[in-house]
């Protein structure tokens, strides 16, 4: 029996990447979940992948675009007729959006980085926090990243909406933690993920396997994280196991943020 045994969890951006990841770790141990992304195709391979895995492992899908207040709303409701509670939300949805400097930075792009980033996590936690009140337990995983406890050039509302999901889930902490519930946001680094790729090619795009091996010379493992790695953490902040860990910022970056001062 895993961690997770019988908790009933929502993911969202859960076809690739973090989310996938996490949507495998978290059936590993036990866990029933609702899979939530836009991209119908990948969101039925991951389920398949995960099927494949794990036999007889309950996993329903639905797709959302997490931008879109209606939608959330939905997704929300059903994982309620599905597994009858909300035991724990990974609020992992997000895009990195282009990288420009600040002046110049596109503001239809701003926008759509501000809409899914920011409120498609407010969302969330907007039709969440009541399921999880009335049943008096919630769990609650919303991601940062870096860029939400230090600024990255060229990314002014990737770090601006970051930093706001941290402020997001401190209130959260704050203000229901009397109802058992806990609110914690991780902080990743660079994960060998297709968001990161992407990034890496913006920034070299004749060759980005050299600016990925220039950024991980700044780490002090000397080289990227795994999605593997962040999921555990996930996985282990949506269990019981973390019940007096809450409000908290982690950093998962190898130790990077070390470098940065004090955040």
């Amino acid at each position: 029996m895993g961690n997770l045994q019988g908790k009933s969890i929502i993911i969202t951006g859960a076809a690739m990447g973090l989310g996938y990841a996490a949507s495998l770790e978290c059936v590993k141990q036990g866990a029933q979940i609702l899979m939530v992304d836009y991209n119908e195709e990948a969101l039925k391979q991951a389920k398949a992948g995960i099927e494949q895995a794990h036999k007889g492992a309950k996993i329903v899908t639905t797709l959302a675009n997490v931008a879109e207040e209606k939608e959330v709303k939905q997704y929300v409701e059903l994982a309620v007729k599905e597994f009858s509670r909300v035991d724990g939300l990974y609020n992992n949805a997000g895009i990195e959006g282009r990288q420009a400097p600040i002046t110049t930075y596109d503001i239809d792009v701003f926008k759509k980085v501000i809409d899914i980033n920011l409120l498609g996590v407010y969302y969330g936690l907007r039709y969440v926090l009541p399921v999880m009140q009335q049943q008096q337990y919630g769990r609650i995983v919303n991601v940062a990243s870096v860029g939400g406890i230090r600024g990255v050039m060229h990314q002014m509302p990737y770090v601006a909406s970051k930093h706001a999901v941290a402020g997001m889930t401190k209130n959260v902490a704050l203000e229901y933690a009397q109802y058992n519930i806990n609110a914690n946001a991780i902080a990743p680094g660079a994960i060998l993920t297709p968001m990161v790729a992407e990034a890496f090619k913006q920034v070299n795009p004749k060759d980005p396997k050299a600016a990925e091996t220039e950024y991980s010379r700044a780490n002090p493992t000397k080289r990227l994280g795994l999605p593997e790695e962040v999921a555990s953490v996930v996985a282990f902040l949506l269990s019981d196991g973390c019940s007096y860990v809450n409000g908290q910022i982690l950093a998962i970056d190898g130790g990077q943020s070390n470098s940065y001062g004090n955040v």
